[in-house]
């Protein structure tokens, strides 16, 4: 007989979104929730606002586009059997962070069917500012597997008041926007640390000028045993 509880997790693609505040009055901030204590992936730890890609993504409508380069780049490196696409993935980040913060982005227009605050507001979510700057899949031997992607939002394209979030479900708890100097000395899984560093050195980059997209999107492949790293450019 076979033992099924020796099958590989099926790896789910996924998408988390880095919201920065560069005005912040305590210095430049990312937006971070803690987890509850009885999560089955990550408990307690804080995190970004993001989640699993649903194949309603891929179809979404949205009110704009991905730039060029940052959707080139998202279709890098294909995991079969996924089919994803950079489409569904930026969806998936802009729906999730509506779901967990109620923070949107976008303008006046139709609302993909399903997106209930941005129907609400009427605002169409417009990808069209994202950021790709990592990604990640989750080692083996983990309760939960993704194929994560982090994507970028500079804060000043949040549609309304950045820090009202009466309209966040119960995913995260202590939503709060955290000063990136300040940020490692929460609990964090190892990725969040090391995407954080990353976050620093774009920072730095812009010179407090616009966010840029990096030279190389750096990749943590764990998909594998054998555990690899590259660059996507």
């Amino acid at each position: 007989m076979n033992d099924r509880s020796a099958q590989p997790l099926a790896i789910r693609d996924a998408a988390s979104i880095l919201v920065v505040n560069r005005n912040a009055a305590r210095g430049p901030s990312v937006l971070m929730g803690q987890r509850g204590k009885a999560a089955a992936f990550m408990p307690s730890k804080y995190v970004f606002p993001g989640g699993a890609v649903d194949p309603e993504d891929g179809t979404a409508r949205l009110g704009g586009a991905l730039a060029t380069r940052t959707a080139a780049r998202l279709g890098a490196e294909p995991r079969s059997p996924s089919e994803v696409t950079p489409h569904a993935i930026a969806a998936a980040a802009l729906r999730e962070l509506a779901e967990e913060t109620g923070l949107l982005t976008g303008s006046q227009g139709l609302a993909p069917e399903g997106w209930h605050r941005y129907g609400a507001a009427g605002i169409a979510p417009d990808p069209s500012n994202l950021i790709y700057m990592f990604r990640a899949i989750t080692p083996p031997r983990l309760s939960r597997r993704f194929d994560a992607r982090f994507l970028l939002l500079d804060a000043g394209h949040i549609h309304g008041d950045a820090e009202d979030f009466s309209a966040a479900c119960d995913e995260l708890s202590h939503l709060h926007w955290v000063p990136i100097r300040e940020a490692r000395e929460l609990d964090l899984p190892f990725i969040t640390e090391v995407v954080l560093a990353e976050l620093g050195a774009l920072l730095r980059a812009s010179g407090g000028g616009p966010l840029n997209e990096p030279a190389e999107v750096p990749f943590f492949d764990n998909r594998d045993e054998v555990p690899r790293f590259s660059r996507i450019t």
